[in-house]
């Protein structure tokens, strides 16, 4: 099994190649540059140095939110237009539980944290058994506080994740009760590896898509619906 990765759901871009369970090809880049630059460059680069026919790929996973609602749109663009163009089904991968896949096997319960703006984070909570990754916490977007209460609640150590550590690192500190890790450098944001090993136990499972099918899932309205909706509701007033 083949499997082409792809994640744009943050500032990092990531494209990979999985295989029969092994790393072929991945290729990361966390830059401020827009994925409508990278993203291709980055795939087309890795077909290069790998020789992959992308004829020969059995599926292609997307990460498919939330996160940033460019990068998202970027990268489901991508995966439809190649699955359209090559007649290969979407595996569409929650952001969060993708990253937490990053972790599997720890014995800390696991929780991603992207920075949602305005107070809020994306995230959820994961805890991995001998052979399953186990959902404590569906992917949500919440007040840093709420997450962290029910990780307290679990009781359990917990290892943090993604680009929301630095912005509620003190947060973390002030509420967390439970002991407490940080990811380090190679594990601790998006990647299009680990996407692709979650991504094919959805594909034996038939959990996949038609090209025409894909939509990212946001988990909350754009800053320009919420402002389009406030001022309807002043307007109203």
């Amino acid at each position: 099994m083949k499997i082409l990765g792809i994640d744009a759901s943050g500032m990092v871009a990531s494209v990979a190649i999985v295989e029969d369970d092994i790393v072929v090809g991945e290729y990361s880049t966390n830059f401020k540059k827009t994925h409508s630059q990278t993203l291709l460059p980055m795939l087309e680069e890795l077909k290069k140095m790998i020789a992959l026919d992308l004829d020969t790929i059995d599926a292609i996973a997307v990460a498919a939110g939330p996160g940033s609602f460019t990068g998202l749109r970027i990268g489901s663009a991508t995966a439809k237009g190649l699955g359209l163009a090559l007649d290969k089904p979407i595996i569409s991968v929650s952001t969060i539980e993708a990253m937490a896949y990053n972790l599997w096997g720890s014995a800390d319960n696991v929780c991603p944290i992207m920075d949602a703006r305005r107070g809020q984070t994306y995230t959820g909570l994961y805890h991995f058994t001998d052979t399953e990754m186990e959902c404590i916490v569906e992917p949500c977007a919440v007040d840093i506080t709420e997450i962290i209460e029910k990780i307290n609640a679990t009781g359990g150590s917990v290892t943090f994740l993604g680009d929301g550590v630095p912005v509620f690192q003190e947060a973390i500190a002030d509420k967390c009760k439970v002991p407490y890790h940080f990811a380090p450098a190679h594990m601790n944001r998006q990647r299009a590896a680990s996407l692709c090993a979650r991504a094919e136990a959805y594909y034996l499972a038939g959990k996949v898509q038609t090209a025409a099918e894909h939509r990212p899932e946001y988990l909350r309205l754009s800053q320009a619906e919420r402002e389009r909706m406030e001022a309807q509701k002043s307007g109203q007033a």
